[in-house]
């Protein structure tokens, strides 16, 4: 769920778009608690028709944010993480489509300038203190909440499709359920219906270590020094399960058995041990701790539906649905789609199932994204 820096570049032809900002004066979570001044990030592509029949609403990842195409500035290194897919002529065409994505709440990368979210490093306007683990937990359907009430501020009350991968596919999937006669085409990149047992046990990896930092203070560090070496160690961890076997070997083609360093001092780490704690301390810079708890508990409390049964989530969807899972990903294993995909068709649902390939395990749905375009395109213009 973790997106790797230096692996997403611009196209000539990347749009250009802008951050805006949207706000509610207070908002109640799925656990029935309120949060005052809630704001969130939002940015969209292509243009809204007369009817607002056009829309297509793109959810994000774990890591991500609503940068999901094009590029703030001519020169940007870097597009949005699906600029391959988005844009003009492109599978999600922007020539036909408005297109929006919007941050999340407790979004991972609250210090990154182009980021507007509400989490636990946020001011509680009841205190002038950051909330901490005061800020309430919130669930998938929190996130699609807020998106909701954005869209409805816009005027639309109709989505011609909602895609997402990873976490994105989560809300993608609670927005079929929740919201069934507003969804007309579902897609699941990456994804699941539900978390199971294993998931949410390997989730929970991600969050130890930044308990067990001794700066994490039950949450309560924003007077004082973060917990970097917790966030740090989380993230790498995130990082490494994000990708397959196959990617860290490649990027890392010299690791002997016996490194020297590593031989000499117990103190010394492995080279691929070092790159992918860099890796982290960048991510680090831009992130909070607290936030990433918050991220995980989220994607651990999800069922399609949030309500009583899988099988009741799933059967209040009306939407066609594609599912898009990498065949050798880590973290959404394949199954968890492929099972979620034949429950809706015992259903009597219209799904449909095409599993995405390469060598980058999790991130294929998005570094790869495009081998799936024709597929995509084809399921866009269904009827």
């Amino acid at each position: 769920m973790l997106i790797l820096s230096g692996f997403n570049h611009a196209a000539a032809d990347s749009l250009l778009t802008e951050k805006k900002r949207f706000e509610l004066d207070q908002f109640t979570t799925f656990g029935g608690k309120t949060i005052r001044q809630v704001q969130v990030g939002w940015e969209s592509y292509g243009e809204l028709n007369a009817d607002k029949s056009n829309v297509i609403l793109i959810t994000h990842f774990f890591s991500g944010n609503s940068h999901a195409a094009g590029k703030y500035h001519p020169d940007d290194t870097e597009a949005g993480y699906w600029d391959a897919i988005i844009g003009p002529g492109k599978a999600i065409d922007t020539e036909q489509y408005f297109v929006l994505s919007v941050d999340s709440l407790v979004n991972l990368g609250v210090h990154d300038p182009n980021v507007i979210t509400t989490g636990p490093a946020s001011i509680n306007p009841d205190t002038g203190k950051p909330y901490a683990l005061d800020f309430p937990v919130v669930t998938i359907r929190d996130f699609v909440n807020v998106q909701k009430a954005l869209l409805e501020s816009l005027g639309i009350s109709k989505l011609h499709a909602v895609i997402g991968p990873s976490m994105g596919s989560l809300q993608a999937i609670e927005w079929a359920s929740a919201y069934p006669d507003w969804v007309e085409r579902m897609v699941s990149v990456i994804g699941s219906g539900y978390m199971d047992a294993w998931t949410v046990s390997a989730l929970e990896h991600w969050a130890t270590p930044i308990k067990l930092d001794a700066n994490w203070n039950n949450g309560n560090y924003y007077d004082g020094e973060p917990p970097l070496k917790g966030m740090t160690a989380s993230l790498a961890l995130i990082t490494q399960n994000a990708v397959h076997p196959d990617f860290i070997n490649q990027v890392n083609p010299e690791h002997q058995p016996i490194e020297t360093a590593a031989l000499e001092d117990i103190g010394n780490s492995h080279q691929v041990v070092n790159w992918l704690n860099q890796l982290a301390a960048e991510r680090a810079k831009i992130a909070d701790a607290n936030h990433i708890l918050y991220l995980v508990r989220a994607s651990q409390l999800y069922l399609a539906g949030q309500g009583s049964s899988l099988q009741q989530g799933l059967n209040s969807i009306q939407a066609k649905t594609l599912f898009l899972p990498a065949d050798n990903d880590l973290i959404l294993m394949p199954y968890l789609a492929k099972d979620t995909h034949q429950r809706l068709r015992s259903l009597g649902k219209n799904s449909q199932y095409h599993e995405i390939s390469g060598p980058l395990g999790h991130l294929n749905g998005v570094r790869q994204i495009d081998q799936a375009s024709t597929v995509l395109s084809d399921f866009l213009a269904s009827e």
